[in-house]
């Protein structure tokens, strides 16, 4: 039996948390963003990088621009916390996080386009791939460093720090097998 208590680790419950709700955001992302649409006109797939973004910006600052790219931004920027919760690791290099996270919400926005090349009433389009990974990088930067911090801070302080001795080092671990004497 596995207690949760102060005195114990709770990277397990948070992987799990974490995997429960990476679950719910990505059936909830998948049910809007590939149920079919009924329109009668439907635009060509965008292949190419920044264009959708250049002619939204270019229709001058409105509502409808800042609706469409921020919820391009926003609808991933969730997996910024999921991803590396749902991993359940405190003791991790920022950088190594940052990295494995933005390329997994890049892969994810990539499958989510090509599956919607499917879909009747969709179009892919690489600009939402590239929002959707700046949404997550962003989210993760933002929440994900600084709360790592916290919670080693946290466990630290549950569990106390471990007592030092000064002057008293690890010995070789030639010298401790040995004992002092020589086998031949």
């Amino acid at each position: 039996m596995q207690r949760h208590g102060p005195g114990t680790s709770a990277a397990p419950r948070m992987r799990v948390t974490g995997l429960l709700l990476l679950v719910a955001h990505l059936l909830i992302v998948s049910w809007l963003t590939l149920r079919p649409r009924t329109v009668p006109w439907v635009p060509a797939a965008n292949l190419e990088p920044l264009a959708t973004i250049r002619a939204e910006l270019a229709l001058g600052p409105s509502w409808q621009a800042v609706e469409h790219l921020g919820g391009s931004v926003l609808l991933l920027a969730p997996l910024g916390v999921l991803l590396p919760l749902s991993a359940g690791r405190l003791n991790v290099s920022p950088l190594v996080s940052f990295a494995r996270t933005t390329f997994a919400g890049a892969m994810i926005a990539l499958a989510i386009e090509l599956l919607q090349s499917g879909v009747p009433g969709r179009v892919p389009d690489i600009d939402s791939v590239l929002l959707g990974t700046l949404g997550v990088a962003l989210v993760h930067l933002a929440v994900v460093p600084g709360a790592r911090y916290r919670l080693r801070r946290r466990e630290e302080q549950l569990r106390g720090r471990t007592p030092r001795i000064p002057r008293v080092e690890v010995a070789p671990q030639a010298d401790v097998l040995s004992g002092g004497r020589t086998y031949r």
